[in-house]
């Protein structure tokens, strides 16, 4: 995976009476450093919200491979894969120093406000090839 990643601590209220990282807990955290990746590489996904541009989830794989416990710090890495014309697909670990805990793909789709597939903005495209080139 690349550079970009976002540091996390577990605290008690992600994990079950365990005292592990509940199951679930890990898609809040793999959205937060999708949306820390995008904007690392300088793409608001927010923004484009505002002009009815939409990237919500459409497909989700997770492979759990090793639990976190309360108080680690994990590193979330993300990486674009592929896109496609109206289609984004994510790669994403997280780990505990060089132990990998968790492997997801997750796939966006862009849509318009009434959720009709559209393509994905040129500048948005430009950008993400850059990074999957890069």
């Amino acid at each position: 995976m690349n550079d970009i990643h976002l540091e996390k601590k577990i605290y008690y209220h992600d994990t079950d009476a365990g005292g592990v990282v509940y199951y679930a807990s890990y898609l809040k955290h793999l959205e937060e450093a999708r949306t820390e990746y995008f904007r690392a590489i300088g793409i608001d996904i927010a923004g484009y919200a505002g002009q009815g541009i939409i990237f919500p989830v459409v497909h989700l794989e997770v492979d759990y491979k090793s639990p976190a416990r309360y108080a680690d710090t994990i590193n979330i890495f993300t990486k674009v894969e592929k896109m496609g014309s109206c289609s984004i697909d994510i790669l994403q670990e997280i780990k505990r120093g060089d132990a990998v805990l968790v492997k997801a793909r997750t796939v966006w789709a862009c849509v318009s406000a009434q959720m009709k597939p559209r393509r994905i903005p040129d500048d948005m495209r430009k950008t993400v090839e850059g990074e999957i080139n890069g």
